[in-house]
């Protein structure tokens, strides 16, 4: 009996594991079918077993679809029965996805984030005036206040001008200003208005014996 074992090593690959090996060996069963006809009734049958493995999907759209797509793949496309939807084909089916491209607009000024060349564009499009103006340095302090965050403690305002220049596709240009940014200790300063008044405070903690009893 220790001979005859056999091991999952050593058994056929199961291309779709959750619909069991037995599943697959009828399957297999019924690509020996020597008529078409008899082939059909043994594909139905196990459309039907399928279905039943899986009763949380059955109020999917397209669910027989999707079983008989699973069937003809786990048949490795070699079983010839006559399907009511359109047989997937191989080609199709081992076809490599397109590659996802993800919105990085400046990857080399990441510490800037997506925001900030949005709002450059933005700025872009309004009229030459006071408010774009405001407009302009509200940007580059934003810039300074990003750069500090995760590159060094100073940063001189003429790089955050190239910067600035360079995501604005030469359209901003503040290189030759003589007003200068905010100053980085005010742009790193933490918000901590009220951070020291709770400390101030004494903490009483209550002992357990000194709770009134319940007088009866």
């Amino acid at each position: 009996m220790i001979d005859n074992l056999e091991y999952n090593t050593e058994r056929e690959h199961l291309i779709i594991p959750e619909y069991g090996r037995h599943i697959q060996k009828m399957i297999n069963h019924a690509k020996t079918q020597e008529t078409k006809e008899e082939r059909n009734k043994v594909a139905k049958a196990i459309i039907s077993v399928m279905g039943n493995m899986q009763p949380h999907l059955r109020d999917v759209p397209d669910f027989q679809h999707k079983l008989w797509d699973q069937l003809f793949i786990m048949a490795n496309f070699e079983l010839d029965v006559d399907s009511p939807y359109e047989k997937p084909t191989k080609e199709v089916f081992e076809e490599r996805p397109e590659v996802l491209e993800y919105p990085q607009n400046f990857p080399k000024y990441r510490f800037y984030g997506n925001n900030i060349k949005t709002m450059i564009d933005v700025a872009n499009t309004w009229e030459e005036g006071e408010l774009k103006e405001a407009l302009t340095y509200t940007i580059a302090n934003h810039m300074k206040k990003c750069f500090l965050n995760w590159n060094k403690d100073t940063v001189e305002d003429a790089v955050i001008f190239d910067h600035l220049f360079e995501l604005s596709g030469g359209k901003i240009n503040l290189k030759d200003s003589t007003e200068a940014l905010s100053e980085s200790s005010s742009l790193l300063r933490t918000k901590g208005k009220y951070s020291g008044s709770s400390s101030k405070k004494p903490h009483h903690k209550k002992s357990s014996s000194n709770r009134q009893r319940k007088r009866y």
